[in-house]
C-alpha cells in the first residue's frame, strides 16, 4: 500500500449532519454524504468516537467499545454506513481509545463493586502515609490527576478527566480485551484505526512525583520505552495480519526520535504518526491557554525537521493542520477577513505537497472558521471551561479569560458542518448541540461547489495531483529558505524530478529570486496556485497568502 497516495477526510460525527432530529450528528448523516466524499476524492474517512459513552469529553470517554451510541444512531446504521462506503470506494477508520476508559464502562463499575480481576484493569492506589494523592501528577484538563475510588480511600489514576480511569497496560488482560475489540471490528471491516493519546498508555509503575517540571512530569508517562512494545504486540495479533489497514497514533508530546520506531517501514508498529508540535506555536511560553501570535520561524523549523527527520528513519508523517481539538488553522495562521481563499488554499497546498498522508479535517475544504461566540454558555467543552475557571483563578478578569477561550478552545473546530444557507446551515432541523458559526449564509458546501473557483475545488485537485504525480506522494523532502520570515518554501525530488513549492504567511509582498533557490529554472513549468497560473521567472513576487507550485518532469 502507498500511503503517499492516500488523502483521509476526518468527519466529528456530533457536528457533521443530522437526521434524526436530535440536534445531533449521526450515521446515517455521514452515510448521506458518502457521493460528496467521493467526489473530493478522498479514501478513507476518520471517525471519531460514536461508541456508549456519557459524553463528559464528547465520546473519549467509552463505556462500550462494541456498541453505538443512539445519539449516533443504531447497529443498522453502522451496516448500512459500512456498505454505502464500500459502494463509493470509501474505507473507514474508527477512534480507539484505550489509555482510559469512561468510569460508566462494566470494568471500572466491577473493579468499584470490588472485583480484584477488574481493579487490576485500572492504576488504584492507596495515598501516601501523610495521606496525600499517590503523586503529585497535574491531569490534563486541570487539577489532580487522581480521584477517589468510591469509598475504599483509595484513589484511581485518570491523567484526562476524573470519569476517564486510566488502564493499566502492564496487566496482559488489559491488552487481550483491547486486541480482542480491534479485531472485533476488522471482523466488521473497518480497515483504519486512529489510537488516542496511545503514547501514554506506558506509566512508569513506580509512580514517582513530579518535580513540578511539565517535562519532567510527562516522561514519567510519556513515549517511555515498553510503549513500543505494547504496540508492537498489538500490530502482531490484530491489524500486521492485514496488508490493507492504516493506523495512525496520536501522540502526545512525542519526539521524532519515537515517532520514526512508531511509524518506521519495518511495519511493526502503525503506519504513521500524529505531532502537535507545530500547533503550539502560538503557545506562549509553551502555555496553551495565552493569547499571543504565532512565531512562524519556530512554525518552519518544526515543518522540517519533521520532515527530514522521519524521511531520514524511514518513519511516515500524518499531514495535518486542523482536527477536532484545535481551533481552525486558518485563523491562527492567516487572515480570514481580508484574504479568506488565499489564507485557506495557501495552508492547504503547503501541507498537501508535503511528504506524509494529508488529513483533511471536516469543513477544512470550504473554509471554514472559527465561530464568534458571546460568553462561555457557548461552549459546551470540558476542558475550555476547566481553563476559564483556572485563568480567572489566575487573576484575569473574565473578559480577559474569554478573549482566551475565543481563540483556544476545542469547540473552535466543532461547530456543525456548514451545508446551506437555511435554518441552522442545513444541519439539522432540531436545536444544535453547539451553536452554528453565524458566516453559515456565505461559507457553506451549496456556494462552494457551486463555484468552480471556490477552496473546494482548489482541495480536489491538489488531491488529483498527489494520486497523479509520484513526486508529491514518493518524492524526497528538501527545505529552502530557511530563515525567511515570510516565507515557507521546500523542494521535493523524485528519479529526476523536482517539485518546487513556495507558500506566503503574509500579507505582504515578497520577492523570490529563484536563481538562489534552483538550476535551470527555465526548465520548469507552472504546476498549481491560488492566484492562477504564472510563468517561472528569475525574480518572482508572491502576493499575500499565495502558495505556488513548479516542476520540472
Amino acid at each position: 500500500m502507498n500511503l503517499g497516495k492516500k488523502v483521509i477526510y476526518q468527519v466529528y460525527p456530533r457536528s457533521f449532519k443530522d437526521t434524526s432530529g436530535n440536534g445531533i450528528g449521526d450515521l446515517r448523516g455521514i452515510a448521506s454524504k458518502a457521493s460528496y466524499f467521493k467526489n473530493l476524492g478522498v479514501d478513507m474517512l476518520w471517525l471519531n468516537p460514536f461508541f456508549i459513552s456519557p459524553q463528559n469529553d464528547n465520546g473519549y470517554d467509552i463505556a462500550d467499545y462494541y456498541h453505538i451510541d443512539e445519539k449516533f444512531g443504531s447497529e443498522s446504521d453502522l451496516d448500512y454506513l459500512i456498505k454505502i462506503c464500500q459502494e463509493n470506494g470509501l474505507e473507514l477508520m474508527f477512534d480507539m481509545v484505550f489509555n482510559h476508559t469512561s468510569t460508566e464502562h462494566q470494568w471500572f463499575q466491577k473493579a468499584l463493586a470490588g472485583e480484584k480481576y477488574y481493579q487490576d484493569f485500572y492504576y488504584i492506589r492507596d495515598p501516601k502515609e501523610d495521606g496525600s494523592l499517590p503523586t503529585n501528577w497535574q491531569s490534563k484538563f486541570g487539577g489532580q490527576a487522581w480521584a477517589e475510588f468510591g469509598d475504599t480511600g483509595k484513589y484511581y489514576l485518570c491523567l484526562y478527566d476524573k470519569t476517564q480511569a486510566d488502564l493499566n497496560w502492564h496487566n496482559p488482560n488489559v491488552r487481550a480485551e483491547v486486541f480482542k475489540i480491534v479485531n472485533y471490528w476488522i471482523d466488521r471491516g473497518i480497515k483504519g484505526f486512529r489510537f488516542d493519546v496511545l503514547n501514554v498508555i506506558g506509566k512508569d509503575e513506580n509512580f514517582a512525583d513530579s518535580t513540578g517540571d511539565i517535562s519532567q512530569e510527562k516522561s514519567l508517562y510519556t513515549d517511555t520505552p515498553i510503549v513500543h512494545d505494547w504496540i508492537r504486540e498489538m500490530n502482531q495479533k490484530t491489524f500486521g495480519k492485514y496488508e490493507d489497514i492504516i493506523t495512525v497514533g496520536e501522540m502526545s508530546s512525542t519526539n521524532i526520535e519515537n515517532s520514526i520506531l512508531y511509524s518506521s517501514a519495518k511495519g511493526d508498529e502503525l503506519s504513521m504518526v500524529f505531532s502537535f508540535h507545530h500547533l503550539k506555536v502560538d503557545y506562549e511560553n509553551g502555555e496553551k491557554w495565552t493569547k499571543s501570535k504565532f512565531d512562524f520561524i519556530k512554525l518552519k523549523e518544526i515543518l522540517n525537521s519533521w520532515q527530514i527527520g522521519l524521511q531520514e528513519g524511514g518513519g511516515w508523517n500524518a499531514l495535518f493542520w486542523n482536527n477536532h481539538d484545535q481551533p481552525r488553522a486558518n485563523n491562527r495562521f492567516g487572515d480570514v477577513e481580508n484574504y479568506p481563499y488565499q489564507t485557506a488554499t495557501m495552508l492547504a497546498q503547503s501541507i498537501h505537497m508535503m511528504r506524509g498522508t494529508p488529513y483533511i479535517y471536516m469543513g477544512e475544504e470550504i473554509a471554514m472558521t472559527d465561530p464568534v461566540y458571546e460568553n462561555m454558555d457557548d461552549y459546551k467543552d470540558i476542558e475550555s471551561h476547566n481553563a476559564y475557571k483556572m485563568l480567572i483563578e489566575n487573576g484575569l478578569s473574565n473578559q480577559e479569560a474569554f478573549e482566551i477561550i475565543k481563540v483556544k478552545s476545542r469547540d473552535n473546530s466543532r461547530t456543525p458542518m456548514q451545508w446551506e444557507d437555511s435554518t441552522n446551515a442545513g444541519f439539522t432541523d432540531a436545536n444544535p448541540w453547539i451553536k452554528v458559526n453565524n458566516n453559515y449564509k456565505k461559507i457553506n458546501v451549496a456556494n462552494a461547489l457551486e463555484d468552480k473557483n471556490s477552496v473546494y475545488y482548489y482541495y480536489k485537485k491538489l488531491i488529483e495531483l498527489r494520486k497523479n504525480k509520484d513526486i508529491i506522494s514518493d518524492g524526497l523532502y528538501f527545505p529552502i529558505l530557511e530563515n525567511d520570515p515570510n516565507i515557507f518554501a521546500y523542494l521535493r525530488k523524485n528519479e529526476g524530478d523536482v517539485l518546487l513549492n513556495l507558500n506566503n504567511f503574509s500579507a505582504n509582498q515578497v520577492k523570490v529570486n529563484i536563481t538562489d533557490i534552483i538550476e535551470n529554472y527555465d526548465k520548469f513549468t507552472y504546476l498549481i496556485g491560488n492566484y492562477g497560473e504564472s510563468k517561472i521567472k528569475d525574480t518572482i513576487s508572491l502576493r499575500p497568502y499565495e502558495s505556488i507550485a513548479f516542476i520540472k518532469e
